[in-house]
């Protein structure tokens, strides 16, 4: 880099990197695998997961941060055959669909590696909170009162995004999440947990998202396709939506 850049201009980089500065709609499309781990059983390779995260950028606060406005569904597949999953061990598959899926993005440090041509943004986010799901109400499903997960993000994008004057870049990305067993694998105290590991990019259209995903979400959530107009709380996770399906009596 040219200049030790400040977190103001880290983070205008960043978000051309994860959006659009001029507030167009952005997908982000990405697959992978989740593989299971369990103290004294072998590691395995449960399911395939593939998804879509479509966004846009407001400005927020003094003009130096934004809001990120997104929606995000993501499916479970045979690890095998890569078809999208009705049921697992007999279990209805629950799988993601995150209204919202919102962000504030203030500027901070962003961490940036520099990698000849590309820069890399790494963010690391553990994650710990009351559980949407008390033993006590979900014996089955949850381990704990407290969810506990850590999301690893990688965002690749040309080494010139700190000086462009570009609204958006090309971006690619890589996604690593340890967390517990999902609800409805209803695998209660059980130790162990599951890894997450995934790989994508940004699209140039929603056009480009894989034929059977745009189906899928055509078919069951047609809004999906397109980032919320407004800002709206709290964030939906698996967990909440999991009790949504399946309130406690």
């Amino acid at each position: 880099m040219t200049h030790a850049a400040t977190p103001a201009e880290l983070l205008r980089a960043f978000a051309r990197t994860r959006a659009s500065l001029d507030g167009a709609e952005v997908v982000f499309w990405w697959t992978g695998d989740i593989h299971s781990w369990a103290p004294g059983e072998p590691y395995r390779r449960l399911f395939g997961f593939e998804g879509v995260n479509v966004a846009r950028l407001v400005a927020d606060g003094n003009g130096e941060g934004y809001r990120l406005l997104a929606r995000e569904a993501a499916f479970y597949l045979d690890p095998r055959t890569r078809e999208i999953l009705g049921t697992w061990q007999d279990k209805p598959v629950v799988h993601v669909w995150n209204d919202p899926a919102n962000l504030v993005l203030r500027p901070f440090p962003v961490p940036l590696t520099e990698l000849g041509d590309q820069v890399c943004f790494s963010l690391e986010i553990p994650l710990s909170h009351p559980s949407p799901l008390p033993v006590a109400q979900y014996p089955r499903n949850s381990a704990e009162d407290t969810y506990r997960a850590l999301e690893l993000f990688q965002f690749f994008a040309p080494a010139t995004v700190l000086v462009t004057d570009a609204v958006s870049v090309p971006s690619t990305m890589s996604w690593t999440r340890m967390s517990p067993w999902l609800p409805w694998m209803e695998q209660g105290p059980r130790p162990g947990g599951l890894t997450f590991h995934c790989r994508g990019r940004k699209l140039d259209s929603w056009a480009q998202v894989p034929g059977r995903t745009r189906k899928h979400i055509a078919a069951h959530r047609p809004e999906f396709a397109h980032a919320p107009q407004e800002w709206t709380e709290p964030n939906e996770t698996s967990w909440t939506h999991f009790r949504r399906l399946h309130p406690p009596h």
